[in-house]
């Protein structure tokens, strides 16, 4: 298969992650947010075409990684920006600190530098050996919306230290 083919769960879930939070923040209109996560999906997978290594799926791992650092990931504000939204707008609606890896199999995140990693997909490697226990590691799902619904101190704390 080619790879745009194989990388489409991996790319829907990350976008569709980055969509649901926008849509938590509250304020963008339903079809703003579908426009987004289409966008964020293309952007993705022109992103990845020649990086996509499902027989060593933590090969450009770092390539593939959409980080937001107290500086916009310019994939993230490439899709905000066909919808109108600033970069300044997007700082305020997501997790000033956020790290989302898109792997071959497996798609997980971390808002905050040291918080958990969850999650947010994975399937087990065809003919590969069963990845590491999942159990330890879905309780932060819960985590991240008991979070986002009262603001979270530390996030004011890091930009203003900055």
């Amino acid at each position: 298969a080619p790879a745009g083919a194989a990388m489409r769960t991996e790319i829907s879930t990350a976008a569709a992650f980055v969509t649901r939070l926008l849509r938590a923040a509250g304020g963008i209109g339903e079809e703003q947010l579908r426009c987004f996560r289409e966008c964020l999906q293309e952007a993705l997978r022109e992103h990845y075409k020649h990086h996509w290594f499902p027989l060593v799926p933590s090969k450009g791992s770092g390539y593939r990684c959409i980080r937001i650092n107290h500086k916009m990931d310019p994939l993230i504000g490439k899709a905000a920006g066909m919808i109108g939204l600033s970069h300044e707008r997007l700082f305020q609606l997501l997790p000033s600190e956020l790290t989302l890896w898109v792997d071959p199999f497996e798609v997980s995140y971390r808002i905050g530098e040291d918080g958990s990693i969850c999650v947010l997909y994975e399937n087990p490697q065809p003919g590969g050996k069963a990845t590491k226990p999942l159990e330890s590691r879905t309780s932060c799902k819960e985590e991240w919306r008991i979070g986002r619904s009262s603001p979270s101190k530390n996030y004011n704390m890091m930009t203003v230290s900055s």
